[in-house]
């Protein structure tokens, strides 16, 4: 009976897990797309176009107050909000039933993103230390999940599972890293009093959502509050998806197999009585009966992973396409050499292509060397050193990170030029790393 219900839950995991992995695939392949349009439409004739687009302010106004963004600030500082908001869940779950829920699970994930973020950085600042790029140290920490399981799902059935969770589990730990660095070292001032107001929304929405109040209206209120509260603080905008994710539910509220036991009473006494539409309204006792396994199966289903379900494809095939679209259009010029010779574009470079893989492997071996680790079943060291390089693909949060670290618009795209070579360069060697190194095809 235990291994049955172990093996049970085994597969709702892998289900689960697949559906993770073949949503991030599918959408890399739009992220892709974007990213290629951005470019041929940023060096096209029309390059005037495009800049004029994004420099489109939209807003609202109210007596003699405008609140208004450009549009590249909605995407970068609104929409960017539910990316972060679904890292959160994906981070919080992890945490409290994932990968990352025990000290076993997580010492090798968690050592080898350590590595991919403090070797790539680094490297970066051995070859900036003192310049005026030196503060983009933070730029080639970061993994673009959905790009490195792209890459990854090309090899198809060859790809261990065990391989694809530590990959995802070492961008997830990852992404709280980088989410870190935005929050402690590229927030410059912060605003005490309007902060302490997102706090006291926060705890607001903490039982509003924990008591399951039916009015989404009041939900989405107290978190549009949170978000302008944190936008006016002077931390990123985007921190409050992290914060409010932090105050979703990630287990059930009630247990699944009380109500299943109670649902299937409940049923088995409905069966028993007339069965006809009208009856519903007629019959006390049936409506409570359909009410009870409304409300029952509501509370059987956590909300954050229902959130995570519903959101997720809203992030893979609206939000990081947009985001690609606003950010990827870069100006490549006639200078490319030149700019990709420079100290800023070889210490991202360096950091995604060496360091990422570097940092990577090299913590994992000693984690796994110590004994406080082991791979995953089936799990070569060849292919994690061709995870590491996928890992490499900074993209998303690179590019982000990059207009956070910068004000000066060369600096931005010499970064971007650095990111995009750098990830382009990551993913082919991680290619060609994990076919040598992957089970041949059947």
């Amino acid at each position: 009976m235990a291994s049955s219900s172990v093996r049970s839950n085994r597969n709702s995991f892998v289900g689960y897990f697949e559906w993770f992995v073949h949503s991030e695939v599918t959408g890399s392949i739009l992220l892709l797309a974007c990213t290629i349009t951005a470019l041929i439409w940023a060096n096209s004739p029309w390059a005037g176009t495009y800049n004029d687009l994004l420099h489109t302010y939209i807003g609202v106004g109210w007596g003699d107050s405008v609140f208004k963004l450009s549009l590249h600030h909605w995407i970068n500082d609104g929409l960017m909000v539910i990316f972060f908001f679904v890292v959160g869940l994906e981070v919080k779950r992890e945490l409290v039933v994932g990968e990352l829920s025990s000290f076993d699970k997580a010492s090798l994930p968690v050592a080898a993103a350590l590595g991919g973020m403090v070797v790539p950085a680094l490297f970066f600042v051995f070859l900036n230390y003192g310049g005026e790029a030196a503060r983009g140290w933070g730029i080639p920490m970061a993994t673009d999940i959905a790009f490195a399981l792209g890459v990854l799902a090309i090899f198809g059935k060859r790809v261990p599972l065990g391989l694809k969770v530590f990959l995802t589990a070492l961008a997830i730990a990852d992404d709280l890293g980088a989410v870190a660095v935005i929050a402690l070292y590229y927030t410059e001032q912060i605003n005490i009093a309007a902060f302490a107001v997102a706090a006291v929304f926060l705890v607001v929405l903490y039982p509003v959502v924990r008591l399951r109040v039916k009015r989404r209206g009041i939900v989405l209120i107290l978190m549009v509050a949170v978000w302008l509260a944190v936008f006016a603080s002077g931390v990123h905008a985007t921190i409050a998806g992290i914060l409010l994710a932090m105050v979703i539910p990630v287990r059930p509220r009630a247990n699944p197999k009380r109500f299943v036991s109670d649902a299937e009473e409940v049923l088995e006494k409905l069966k028993l009585r007339q069965e006809s539409s009208s009856c519903v309204v007629t019959d006390r006792e049936q409506l409570y009966a359909l009410e009870f396994v409304h409300t029952g199966a509501g509370d059987a289903l956590p909300a954050g992973l229902m959130l995570e379900h519903a959101l997720h494809p809203v992030q893979v095939w609206i939000i990081l396409p947009l985001f690609a679209l606003a950010n990827a259009g870069v100006a490549l010029g006639g200078n490319l050499t030149v700019v990709l010779a420079s100290p800023l574009a070889l210490g991202i470079i360096a950091g995604l292509v060496l360091g990422k893989p570097l940092g990577i492997t090299l913590m994992s071996w000693l984690v796994v060397r110590s004994g406080k680790g082991r791979l995953p079943e089936g799990v070569t060291w060849g292919q994690v050193a061709g995870a590491g390089c996928l890992a490499g693909i900074g993209f998303t949060m690179s590019l982000f990170v990059s207009d956070l670290a910068f004000n000066d618009e060369a600096l931005i795209t010499a970064a971007k030029i650095g990111i995009l070579f750098a990830s382009l360069t990551s993913g082919i060697l991680g290619f060609v790393i994990l076919s040598r190194s992957l089970p041949k095809a059947e």
